[in-house]
C-alpha cells in the first residue's frame, strides 16, 4: 500500500492539482506522448526525494534506481492525483541560479513535447508562476534543494551539448 508523502511534497504537488500547462488538455496536441513509454529505452519520470515511497505497492507503477535518481515508469495511464511531481511540472523545470529559482523549459522534454519546443510563452503564465513557486518551496528543504541542484546541473550539461551542436536559448 502506498505511503504518505513528506509534507513539502504534498504541498508542492497540490499546487498543480487544478493547474496544467494549457487551459485545455495538452495531451490532445500530441496524443499524450509524454505518457507513452519509449520501447527499448529507460524512460520515465525522476522522482523527488521521498516520493518513491508513495508508489510502493501502487498497481501500474515501477520504481527503478538509476544513476540519475529514482525513476518511475507506468503503463501510460494514471489517476491524475497519483501523478509524480515531475509530471505535474512537465515540460518545465525549476532551476537554481545565483539570483534565485528560475523556470526553464526542461530540455529533456523537447523531443517529446510540442509545448517544450515553443517555450514558456506558449504556456499559461499561472502555470509558469506555480513552477517557480514550487521551486522556491522545494529549495527551502535541504534534500529537495540538493535534488534541484542536480536537475539544474543536468539541464546545464544538456544546454552545453546542444550549444556545441547548434544553439538555442536557455534560462
Amino acid at each position: 500500500m502506498k505511503n504518505d508523502l513528506p509534507e513539502i511534497l504534498h504541498t508542492a504537488r497540490a499546487m498543480f492539482d487544478d493547474l496544467t500547462p494549457l487551459a485545455t488538455d495538452c495531451g490532445r496536441l500530441c496524443a499524450g506522448r509524454c505518457c507513452q513509454p519509449l520501447e527499448g529505452e529507460n524512460t520515465g519520470m525522476l522522482l523527488f526525494p521521498g516520493e518513491a515511497a508513495y508508489y510502493e505497492g501502487l498497481p501500474g507503477y515501477t520504481v527503478k534506481s538509476t544513476p540519475a535518481g529514482e525513476l518511475l515508469t507506468c503503463s501510460g495511464e494514471c489517476r491524475r492525483e497519483d501523478r509524480p511531481l515531475s509530471c505535474r511540472l512537465f515540460p518545465l523545470l525549476p532551476v537554481l541560479r545565483a539570483d534565485g529559482v528560475k523556470v526553464a523549459t526542461d530540455l529533456r522534454a523537447r523531443p517529446v513535447c510540442p509545448l517544450a519546443r515553443q517555450g514558456k510563452s506558449a504556456l499559461r503564465q499561472e502555470f509558469v508562476q506555480a513552477v517557480r513557486a514550487c521551486g522556491r518551496l522545494l529549495a527551502e528543504d535541504e534534500n529537495q534543494r540538493r535534488f534541484l541542484m542536480k536537475l539544474t546541473a543536468q539541464q546545464d550539461d544538456l544546454k552545453a551539448l546542444r550549444d556545441q551542436f547548434g544553439g538555442g536559448s536557455h534560462v
